[in-house]
C-alpha cells in the first residue's frame, strides 16, 4: 500500500521541530526543546511507522489465506482431487513460524523412507489384500479382504505428503472397496481400521468418496448393537448382517471391543447429520454408567443381554484397554464442552483406579500396572499397555495443578518402563508382555513383536505435552531397531522371538498406519496434526474435533466447516 511521504515541515506535530516557532520564545526554552521533541517525534513516528507496517502485513497474510481457503472449498466443490495437496499443506501453517530443527528433519526423512519402503512392498506382492507377508512376497486377507493396509495407511500416506501413493490408494477405494462380503468381521476392527481410516482420510483431504463408503460399512455393522441391552454383539457378517460372539467368551462381549467405537461413530454422525450412529454408541456408555463402579474399573466381558460384567480380570492391557481411552478422548473430541462432561467423569473414576494397580520394581524401581483378577493382582504388564503414559499425560492437563502434575509424572514414569520393554532385550525390541519379580525388576514373557506402536505413541504424546527431546531420543532408538531387526528387502517383519531375533512373516496394517506415523510425528513440529484440532483414534487416526451442541445433538458438520489441511487400536495379538 502506498503511503504519503512525511515533512518535518508540515503542518501538525512537526511544527515544533521548525527552529522559526521558537523565534518568537525565550532562547533557552528554544534550546532545551528543540533538540527534545524533534528527537522524540522522530523516533516516535519511526516506531509508528514498523506498528502500521506490521499490521498490514498481518492483513495481507490473513487476505492470503482467506484466498487460499477459498480455492481449497473450490478445489474440494470439483473432486477434492489430491494434486494440489503439497500447496494446501504450505498455505495452512500457521502464521507463526515454527523452527524446524535440522536433526528432527532428517530423522523424519528417515522414518518417511521407511513408510515408502513398507508401501512399495505392499504395493508390489500384495495390492488390495489385507496385509503382506513380507518372507513369501505374498498377500493375505486377515480382515475379509478389505484391503486393510491399504485403508489403514491413507492418512500416514497424506501427512507425509506421498500424494501419487495417496491417489492410487484412493482410486482403488472409489473403484475397486467392496464390502459386500460374506465374512464373519470383527466389529472392533473393522471400526478403528476400516471406518476410523476412512473417515481421517476424509477429514483430510474433503474427498467425499471417503465419507461414502465409511457410511457403507458402518451400516453394514450396525446390526451388531441390537441387542436386549445395547451392548453390541462384536463379530457380524458383512453381507448377511447376522451378529455373534466369538464362542471362546462364553457369549459374552469384549469390553474394549464394544466400547472402541464411538469416536468413529460420532464422528459419522457428525459429517453426515444423521444421528443413528451416535445414538447406537452413546447407548453403551449410558447403561455402562448406571452401574459404573466408583474405581472405573470393568472387567473385560459384559454379558449383551442383562448389561452386568462377568468375572474376569481387569486390565488396561489386551481387551481391556481402548474402553478407557475413548472415554477420555470422546470428550477431547467434543470439545470438552457439557455435552461429553460424563466421558470426562467417567474416565477420572478410572484413573483412580488405575493408581490402585501402579506398582514398582526392585530394585531398579520401575513403575508398572498390574492385572486384577478379583481380589488377586498379577505383577504382569502387556505392551498394550504401554498406551496408557500417553493416554495419562493427555489427560493430565483436565486436573487441577496438583492431580495435573502427579499423573504427568506418573505418566513419565511409565513411559521409561515400557521404553524398557524395549532396551532389556538383545533385540532392543519388546516382547508382548513383561512379567515383574521380587529383586529382578522384569522378565520378558510372551516374546514375539508384531511391530507394535503403543510405546512410540506415548512418547509422541509425551514430547507434544512437555517438549522434552528425550522422548524423541528414545523413539529414534526403537525405530533403529526396527530398522536393524524388522527391515527386509520385501518390507518389514516381526519377531517370533526378541531375544533370538528370528523373524515371522507378517507385516501387521497398524505398522504403516500407527507406528511409522507416530514416529514420524514425533519428529514433526506440533503445527502439524496440533492436539487442539485433532484426536487420534486407537488406530492412529486423527479425526477432526467438533464441538458437541448440550445435549449431544447432531448436526452435518459439512455444512459448517471445510475440512482443515495440515501439512505434513489396542488390537488383539496375531502372530504371523
Amino acid at each position: 500500500m502506498a503511503r504519503a511521504s512525511r515533512s518535518v515541515t508540515s503542518s501538525g506535530k512537526w511544527k515544533y521541530c521548525n527552529p522559526a516557532y521558537y523565534l518568537k520564545r525565550p532562547k533557552r526554552l528554544a534550546v532545551l526543546f528543540i533538540v527534545f521533541v524533534c528527537a522524540s517525534l522522530i523516533v516516535w513516528d519511526r516506531q509508528t511507522l514498523v506498528r502500521e507496517h506490521e499490521v498490514e502485513v498481518e492483513e495481507l497474510r490473513k487476505e492470503i489465506t482467506d484466498m487460499q481457503n477459498r480455492l481449497e472449498v473450490l478445489s474440494n466443490a470439483h473432486g477434492g482431487k489430491v494434486g494440489e495437496v503439497a500447496l494446501r499443506r504450505k498455505t495452512t501453517k500457521s502464521s507463526k513460524e515454527v523452527v524446524d530443527d535440522p536433526v528432527d528433519m532428517e530423522r523424519r526423512e528417515k522414518v518417511k523412507e521407511a513408510m515408502l519402503h513398507a508401501w512399495g512392498s505392499y504395493e508390489k506382492y500384495a495390492w488390495g489384500q489385507d496385509e503382506l507377508q513380507p518372507q513369501s512376497k505374498s498377500g493375505i486377507n486377515s480382515f475379509g479382504g478389505l484391503g486393510a493396509t491399504l485403508i489403514d495407511s491413507l492418512d500416514t500416506l497424506y501427512i507425509m505428503g506421498l500424494d501419487q501413493q495417496f491417489q492410487k490408494a484412493r482410486d482403488w477405494v472409489a473403484n475397486t472397496l467392496d464390502f459386500n462380503k460374506d465374512y464373519e468381521a470383527s466389529v472392533f476392527e473393522t471400526t478403528i481400521r476400516v471406518v476410523g481410516g476412512l473417515l481421517s482420510a476424509y477429514d483430510l483431504s474433503g474427498d467425499k468418496v471417503f465419507l461414502d463408503k465409511a457410511k457403507d460399512i458402518a451400516d453394514r455393522l450396525l446390526p451388531a448393537w441390537d441387542t436386549a441391552t445395547g451392548i453390541p454383539y462384536n463379530i457380524i457378517n458383512l453381507s448377511h448382517g447376522r451378529a455373534h460372539n466369538p464362542s471362546w467368551t462364553g457369549g459374552d462381549s469384549i469390553l474394549a471391543d464394544s466400547g472402541t467405537e464411538q469416536l468413529e461413530f460420532i464422528a459419522l454422525s457428525q459429517r453426515t447429520g444423521d444421528s443413528k450412529y451416535q445414538q447406537k454408541v452413546e447407548n453403551v456408555i449410558t447403561l455402562l454408567n448406571k452401574t459404573f463402579p466408583d474405581d472405573g474399573l470393568l472387567p473385560i466381558y459384559i454379558n449383551p443381554h442383562s448389561g452386568r460384567a462377568g468375572y474376569s480380570p481387569v486390565t488396561f492391557g489386551a481387551m481391556g484397554d481402548s474402553f478407557y481411552e475413548y472415554l477420555l478422548k470422546v470428550w477431547i473430541q467434543g470439545n470438552k464442552t457439557s455435552a461429553v462432561k460424563l466421558y470426562r467423569e467417567m474416565w477420572e473414576k478410572s484413573m483412580k483406579g488405575l493408581l490402585s494397580l501402579v506398582r514398582r520394581s526392585t530394585p531398579s524401581s520401575f513403575t508398572y500396572l498390574c492385572e486384577k483378577n478379583g481380589g488377586y493382582l498379577s505383577d504382569k504388564m502387556d505392551e498394550l499397555a504401554c498406551f496408557a503414559p500417553g493416554m495419562v499425560a493427555l489427560g493430565s492437563f483436565g486436573y487441577g495443578a496438583e492431580d495435573s502434575q502427579k499423573f504427568l509424572s506418573l505418566a513419565e514414569e511409565l513411559a521409561w518402563t515400557c521404553y524398557n520393554f524395549y532396551q532389556s532385550t538383545p533385540t532392543k525390541l519388546a516382547g508382548e508382555n513383561y512379567f515383574f519379580h521380587d529383586d529382578q525388576d522384569m522378565s520378558v514373557g510372551t516374546s514375539w513383536n508384531i511391530l507394535r506402536p503403543e510405546t512410540v505413541e506415548s512418547l509422541f504424546y509425551l514430547w507434544r505435552l512437555t517438549g522434552n527431546k528425550t522422548y524423541q531420543e528414545w523413539g529414534w532408538n526403537i525405530f533403529q531397531a526396527f530398522e536393524k531387526n524388522s527391515r527386509i528387502e520385501s518390507g518389514y517383519v516381526g519377531l517370533k522371538d526378541v531375544n533370538s531375533g528370528v523373524k515371522d512373516n507378517m507385516m501387521q496394517s497398524f505398522f504403516l498406519a500407527e507406528t511409522l506415523k507416530y514416529l514420524y510425528l514425533l519428529f514433526s513440529p506440533p503445527t502439524v496434526i496440533p492436539l487442539d484440532q485433532w484426536v487420534f483414534n486407537t488406530e492412529a487416526h486423527p479425526l477432526r474435533i467438533v464441538q458437541r451442541n448440550e445435549g449431544g445433538s447432531v448436526g452435518n458438520s459439512n455444512e459448517k466447516q471445510k475440512p482443515s489441511f495440515r501439512i505434513g487400536g489396542r488390537k488383539e495379538g496375531r502372530s504371523g
